[in-house]
C-alpha cells in the first residue's frame, strides 16, 4: 500500500476514505483465555513465546477474530528466526507475520489501531499546574546565582 499511513491526529480528515474510526487498545496486557498451542508440537521456547506474544494488546483482537493458528505460525517461525545462521527470507516472512498481526506501529496504522495511552505516565510526563513559573529575567537571576555559588570556596 503505498503512500504514509493515515495519521490519526491530523488537522483534515475530509476524505471518505479517512471516514472510518479507529480501534482502540488497552494499555494493559491482555488478560482473557489463551487458546490452546493448535500445531501439533510445542517447543519449550515455542512456550514462552506463546505466552509473551498473547500478553500484548493485540491479543485482544486475536481472540476476537479466531487467530490462535496464524499466531501460532508467527510464534514458530519467530523461535526459528532466533536461531544463528537463520535465513534472511525467513526473517523477511516473521517480519510480514507480524506485520499481519498489527505487531508492528507502522501495521497497526494501516489497520487504524492504536493502543491507547496510560493515564499514569501521561500524567507523570506533564509539568504540574502547581510549579512556580518564572519569568526569563528570573530564571537567570536563579542560574547566575547557581553559578556564583559554584564558584565561592567552601569552608
Amino acid at each position: 500500500m503505498p503512500g504514509p499511513a493515515p495519521d490519526p491526529n491530523a488537522l483534515r480528515r475530509d476524505r471518505p476514505s479517512d471516514t472510518a474510526g479507529w480501534t482502540m487498545l488497552p494499555a494493559s496486557d491482555y488478560s482473557g483465555p489463551v487458546p490452546e498451542w493448535p500445531l501439533p508440537t510445542q517447543s519449550d521456547r515455542e512456550v514462552e513465546l506463546w505466552a509473551y506474544f498473547w500478553k500484548k494488546p493485540q491479543g485482544l483482537l486475536w481472540a476476537q477474530t479466531g487467530q490462535a493458528y496464524e499466531v501460532a505460525v508467527f510464534v514458530r517461525r519467530f523461535a526459528e528466526a532466533e536461531e544463528p545462521n537463520s535465513s534472511v527470507t525467513l526473517n523477511i516472512l516473521v517480519q510480514r507475520l507480524g506485520d499481519s498481526l498489527l505487531l508492528t506501529i507502522p501495521a497497526m496504522a494501516r489497520a487504524r489501531v492504536k493502543i491507547a495511552s496510560d493515564e499514569v505516565t501521561k500524567r507523570r510526563s506533564k509539568p504540574r499546574a502547581d510549579a512556580p513559573k518564572l519569568s526569563a529575567s528570573e530564571r537567570w537571576k536563579a542560574r547566575n546565582a547557581d553559578a556564583r555559588d559554584a564558584e565561592a570556596p567552601g569552608f
